[in-house]
């Protein structure tokens, strides 16, 4: 893994332009790669400014990893606003751009992900990613523990259908 020379995580409250912009290109550019997020190839601006502006819904907390001053990393921390869930928390759509991967700012943003939550309050966190992703290395290697699996839950931009993994973590 090569270390980057400047990162940082940090919270956003608000999309400036700048922020949307850089957001936008980290989400065309892993869908285009390939990623299961939602989303199919060929996706476009408008779709994807669409949905950045959106995640900022009351609650859910935006981080980014910022490479050289430059957005190359995303997750969300959604927590339930369930009364019976108030425990508990989804982690979502933790995106490295692809010339940013290999840095450690994955780990970094679920780790940042992870303090959000505990400071919350919240001692259960849940994701899910499609199974034959190497995310499921980091997440197992972070203590997450895999309790299902659904058959063609997602589909890729080929076609194919593929099997989800789905996670969780109790924090201490």
């Amino acid at each position: 893994m090569t270390a980057p020379t400047t990162s940082t995580i940090r919270r956003l409250q608000t999309l400036d332009p700048e922020a949307l912009d850089q957001l936008v290109e980290v989400l065309i550019a892993i869908v285009h790669d390939g990623a299961s997020v939602g989303f199919l190839p060929p996706l476009g601006y408008d779709e994807a400014a669409a949905y950045w502006r959106g995640v900022l819904a009351p609650g859910v907390q935006l981080f980014v990893a910022e490479l050289d001053g430059k957005v190359a990393g995303t997750v969300q921390l959604r927590p339930s606003p369930k009364p019976n869930a108030s425990h508990r928390a989804e982690i979502a759509k933790l995106l490295v751009h692809p010339w940013a991967r290999r840095r450690g700012l994955g780990r970094a943003l679920m780790q940042g992900a992870e303090r959000a939550a505990r400071d919350l309050g919240r001692t259960l966190l849940v994701l899910d990613t499609r199974a034959d992703d190497v995310s499921n290395d980091l997440y197992r290697s972070m203590g997450w523990l895999e309790y299902g699996r659904v058959p063609r839950y997602a589909r890729s931009g080929t076609g194919d259908f593929h099997e989800c993994i789905f996670y969780y973590k109790e924090l201490t």
